[in-house]
């Protein structure tokens, strides 16, 4: 499949900068598989489309402060990092910027308490592995002197990170919010609650394999990087009988999607940590989710690409011309669109 199939040209206007003041007052494009319908709401109306006995599944993951600026003992010179991955070992695989002269051996110092030895380089990848040096919690140390990383298309600094943030974040360890979800306010959530709706929460961490995009011609060479996704006994019991029951399921997001779907073995989903390449794209059969929030995403990515698997390429893109006309707001602070 042609990649060139999805693309699409947005204004740069139309990329969100900021959230919405009131999260749930964003628009809300509802999109109807069954009738190709589009109906125009806001974010806080998806309630009229959730019934009693619905399961809506949200990813908690939160986005650490991964980004650091520092420079090299050496020479002084400014190398910006990004940690993307923490291994079993205690190290760090990470982005460095520029990562040309950051040869193994070479030292970054971020702070007075925290610095880095470079270990080597995945030259395929472009990723370097990292020995992170301190004397303190190295944690407490991010949450001090690190920023919660954003995409390259905002532009404008957030004056408040937990704006980049769902309000039922709770684990750390994304490197980019999962976006679908930002819209909810603890009110909705508890709302949609009363009217019978049951809400359970996975934790899948965004790594770069949500956000990199296909550079490959053919769609189907892609090759997803791995993120690491749990699903309690609990909560995988809780879907298994929504799914035996035939009950609807929302996915809320790409990475709730991705993490359902690669967690259903032998027809029913696993419980336990597990790591996750799933490439869903036009041709997948869902098996888990039968409904799906999500935002309007960039052209040739891989949330594009799961999007378009889900609702079929032709409607999507049909409404995504639509929301431009409609002066829409794309992207990660952008509107919502629920995919029935």
């Amino acid at each position: 499949m042609d990649i060139t199939l999805f693309d699409y040209q947005l204004p740069p206007h139309y990329i969100a900068q900021e959230p919405f003041e009131r999260r749930e007052q964003s628009r809300l494009m509802v999109l109807d598989r069954r009738n190709e319908t589009i109906k125009h709401k806001k974010f806080f109306q998806i309630i009229e489309y959730l019934n009693p006995g619905d399961l809506l599944v949200l990813n908690d993951s939160k986005v650490i402060p991964a980004r650091l600026m520092g420079y090299k003992k050496a020479t002084g010179g400014k190398i910006e990092t990004l940690l993307i991955n923490h291994k079993p070992d205690g190290c760090w695989q990470a982005l460095l910027k520029p990562g040309r002269k950051a040869s193994p051996g070479t030292e970054i110092i971020f702070s007075d308490q925290l610095s880095a030895i470079v270990l080597s380089k995945d030259e395929e990848q472009g990723v370097f592995l990292l020995r992170m040096k301190s004397e303190k919690n190295i944690q407490e140390i991010l949450h001090k002197i690190g920023m919660v990383p954003t995409p390259p298309y905002i532009k404008k600094k957030l004056t408040n990170p937990n704006s980049y943030q769902t309000v039922y974040a709770k684990n750390e360890g994304s490197i980019a919010a999962p976006t679908a979800g930002i819209h909810f306010t603890e009110e909705l959530l508890t709302e949609i609650q009363k009217k019978g709706i049951a809400i359970i929460y996975l934790t899948l961490h965004i790594g770069r394999g949500t956000f990199e995009l296909i550079k490959v011609f053919q769609i189907e060479e892609h090759r997803m990087k791995e993120e690491l996704y749990t699903i309690s006994s609990e909560n995988a019991e809780i879907i298994n009988r929504a799914v035996l029951e035939k009950r609807k399921i929302i996915g809320v997001g790409t990475s709730v999607t991705r993490a359902l779907e690669s967690s259903f073995i032998n027809d029913r989903v696993c419980q336990g940590t597990r790591w996750t390449d799933l490439f869903i794209y036009p041709g997948y059969h869902f098996k888990v989710i039968n409904a799906l929030i999500t935002n309007f995403h960039l052209p040739r990515s891989t949330p594009l690409m799961l999007a378009s698997a889900f609702a079929g390429k032709e409607l999507l893109f049909q409404a995504y011309y639509e929301a431009i006309r409609e002066g829409y707001r794309f992207y990660s602070f952008g509107d919502a669109m629920f995919i029935m």
